[in-house]
């Protein structure tokens, strides 16, 4: 409904990146700005601080620290993973949520995530039409994953890839230091997409590329890898640079990480908590090789790395905040802010915002796809690098402060109840 007065709420949720808080910080600034919006909240810890009704009034911040929200990494209002019920089998998280919107007046609400995230926007968005109580839904999409259906790419993806393509052009310096046979295989995360170690064929753009690239879209073999890497080695002196993704699987479908190491953990929405494949793998190398190997796990570094951040991916993130707000205030609701890529008039990148419906884009994969995967699984071509080289453009820094980066410091105050 448009011209709706009340209360917005706002919650991060799922893994954080290098620029969540950067689509925090354009939500922040614009509802400040709206006539209709009379408060301004910040869920601590997603939809759980929701539930426990713990959120913090926003307006209470130092405007020049939200400013500095925009170059802060990770979550700054705390994250969670928590499935909640199909209202059909257990409405009382939703009964809850409700009773807290009333409370509140809470007429806005914008959740920041990826797949699941959406999923449990969509869920909210669907259980407040069904009993009648007017609140403009609105899903702001984040993943470092890029596996977001209906978009063209996702706020985080960029600046992780770009620090991944970093990555492997300097372990690809580095392996070169000696005369001695050396095998590095990095590991970059994604579940089921391989977006992310696809990002390690744009350090070839500067001639420092990876010799191998294996995702998750196809199935690996170990056996064919330890050809592969022995076949790379023979034509380049005994070195070799692989990047695998987390997820990589058998023809089974089981994974790798499982499949010759332990049974991997799973989280809250029955996931399993993935690493430790190219440690697993280096080993395999070392085995059948003889060859020194380092197995490295990129972990949390790869989103996180804001000191890599693109600066498209900063202004693209914060500019989605900002658009989920004036869409919400201008009537649009149970939908989700995507990304649509165009050129200018001189052929540059271009990225405007459009939205989609929220059911669409909840729990539905977008994978790389079949036709950019080559050389029988063991690289991406050019045409992905032509997807992702704009998107990881420009050089976006928080201020220095004694030598380093001078983060958001919020002061985080709770709400009256």
């Amino acid at each position: 409904m448009k011209n709706l007065k009340g209360a917005c709420m706002f919650g991060q949720s799922g893994g954080p990146t290098s620029v969540i808080n950067s689509s925090a910080a354009g939500v922040f600034t614009e509802a400040l700005k709206q006539g209709n919006i009379t408060a301004v909240y910040g869920l601590e810890h997603g939809i759980v601080g929701l539930l426990n009704e713990k959120f913090f009034d926003m307006s209470k911040e130092d405007p020049k620290e939200l400013e500095l929200l925009k170059y802060t990494p990770s979550s700054a209002l705390g994250s969670v993973r928590y499935k909640l019920k199909d209202a059909s089998v257990d409405d009382t998280d939703y009964k809850r949520i409700l009773e807290v919107f009333k409370k509140y007046d809470v007429r806005y609400f914008f959740y920041n995530g990826g797949n699941d995230s959406m999923d449990t926007c969509n869920k909210i968005s669907k259980y407040l039409q069904s009993v009648g109580y007017e609140c403009n839904v609105i899903g702001v999409p984040k993943t470092i994953d890029n596996d977001l259906f209906g978009t063209d790419h996702c706020p985080g993806y960029a600046s992780a890839a770009k620090y991944i393509a970093t990555t492997v052009m300097e372990v690809n310096l580095d392996a070169k230091v000696y005369d001695t046979p050396m095998v590095c295989i990095i590991e970059a995360m994604g579940r089921h997409a391989g977006w992310l170690t696809a990002s390690a064929a744009l350090a070839a753009v500067n001639g420092l590329g990876a010799d191998l690239i294996y995702l998750p879209e196809t199935d690996f073999d170990v056996d064919k890898f330890v050809d592969d890497v022995k076949a790379v080695c023979k034509r380049n002196g005994n070195k070799c640079i692989a990047v695998v993704s987390e997820g990589i699987h058998d023809k089974n479908g089981t994974l790798i990480c499982e499949s010759v190491g332990a049974a991997a953990a799973r989280d809250s929405f029955g996931h399993a908590q993935l690493g430790g494949v190219a440690a697993i793998l280096a080993n395999v190398i070392k085995e059948k090789t003889g060859f020194k190997t380092r197995g490295i796990e990129l972990s949390l570094m790869q989103r996180c790395g804001a000191h890599l951040a693109s600066e498209n991916d900063v202004e693209e993130a914060f500019r989605a905040g900002a658009f989920a707000v004036k869409s919400a205030c201008e009537g649009e609701t149970d939908k989700m802010v995507i990304f649509k890529r165009d050129t200018d008039q001189n052929g540059n990148y271009v990225c405007t915002n459009v939205l989609m419906p929220l059911e669409l884009a909840a729990n539905t994969e977008k994978k790389v796809p079949a036709e950019w995967i080559i050389n029988d699984g063991t690289y991406v071509s050019d045409e992905f690098v032509k997807y992702a080289l704009p998107l990881i453009q420009g050089d976006a820094k928080a201020p220095l402060e004694n030598g380093l980066p001078r983060f958001a410091r919020l002061k985080k105050v709770y709400a009256n109840k």
